[in-house]
């Protein structure tokens, strides 16, 4: 599930409580392995999904950046030519060196058959809390931008790609066995941004990334991405798409092309829910993905509140499926 590791396991919050801010959970190897084993423990998961967070990027290229419990991340606003000059012009991998020594140490603590993901988040994503400063409703301060500078807003892009790039290439060799672009802002953009604001950007890293490692798996994940779902289905620039909970899978799956994995779509409130909803939410996936390659997953990350018996029962309920399909969970 994404992002599994979290606040409704009871022994993230025990570690948590003792590692002081968020950030220096993630930048601890030997604690930011153990959250990210926990649920592979607990649950016994088909992949480990590495535990960092999509802002060690711009903290990495010299951005501000803190996590304000109950508020969310706070970072020095980045909106212009002069500012994006003070940051680094190319990511430097050493200040990321502890979430490779993580990569490093799950991989060695895995079953052999369980995979392990590493991600980062997609330049649009990236860029919009570094111009706003803070996650906003409906990232309209870098949109405003992108209208008014688009100059500014086409090299902070290109320095996010760079560095996007630059660091998925180190953690596939660091033990990743396939990586996840997170566009968790991408209904935010208009038809005519789309385009040069995410989809061409994500393609980008998608290529650099493979024409270093071309042994590389890349999933494609865009939240809000009903309106631009045909653009993504036919021109996915990954090996994998996936799809939040808002998408129709049996509307949309068969205007794909066959041979296109997704990933998703159950409703996080669903598995919050249990009892019918979440039958009927499982139900609809199953049905939808039957003779297609899908890996069953939530449509979103996992919310804090989720009680540990649903994620139980849905984990029965789709490994039976699975075991009827002769395919893996």
């Amino acid at each position: 599930m994404m992002r599994q590791a979290g606040r409704y396991l009871p022994e993230y919050r025990e570690l948590r409580a003792k590692a002081g801010s968020f950030l220096d959970l993630c930048y601890n190897p030997e604690l930011a392995t153990e959250v990210t084993l926990q649920p592979i423990r607990r649950f016994g998961f088909d992949a480990a999904i590495m535990f960092s967070d999509i802002l060690v990027v711009p903290h990495a290229l010299g951005c501000d950046v803190s996590f304000q419990e109950g508020e969310g991340p706070r970072l020095s606003q980045t909106t212009s030519m002069e500012a994006l000059d003070r940051l680094a012009p190319t990511i430097p991998l050493e200040r990321l060196a502890p979430v490779f020594e993580v990569l490093q140490r799950v991989r060695e603590g895995l079953p052999a058959e369980t995979a392990l993901l590493g991600f980062c988040g997609a330049p649009w994503t990236v860029a919009s809390y570094m111009i706003a400063g803070k996650g906003t409703p409906d990232q309209a301060p870098a949109r405003t931008l992108a209208y008014r500078d688009p100059a500014f807003m086409a090299a902070l892009i290109d320095r996010l790609v760079e560095a996007s790039t630059t660091y998925l290439i180190r953690q596939i060799d660091s033990g990743a066995d396939a990586v996840q672009i997170f566009e968790s802002f991408g209904a935010a953009l208009p038809p005519a941004l789309f385009g040069p604001l995410s989809l061409d950007p994500i393609s980008r890293i998608v290529a650099g990334v493979k024409a270093a490692r071309p042994q590389a798996r890349v999933i494609v994940f865009v939240r809000g991405s009903g309106g631009h779902m045909t653009q993504l289905g036919w021109n996915c620039p990954g090996d994998a798409l996936g799809l939040d909970w808002t998408v129709d899978l049996a509307h949309v799956l068969p205007t794909f092309p066959e041979h296109l994995p997704t990933q998703g779509n159950l409703d996080p409130l669903a598995l919050i829910a249990g009892g019918d909803a979440l039958e009927r939410g499982i139900d609809a996936v199953l049905d939808a993905v039957e003779g297609r390659p899908h890996i069953f997953n939530l449509g979103h990350g996992i919310l804090p509140e989720t009680p540990i018996v649903h994620v139980e029962h849905m984990l029965r309920r789709v490994r039976g499926a699975a075991s009827r399909y002769g395919a893996k969970s």
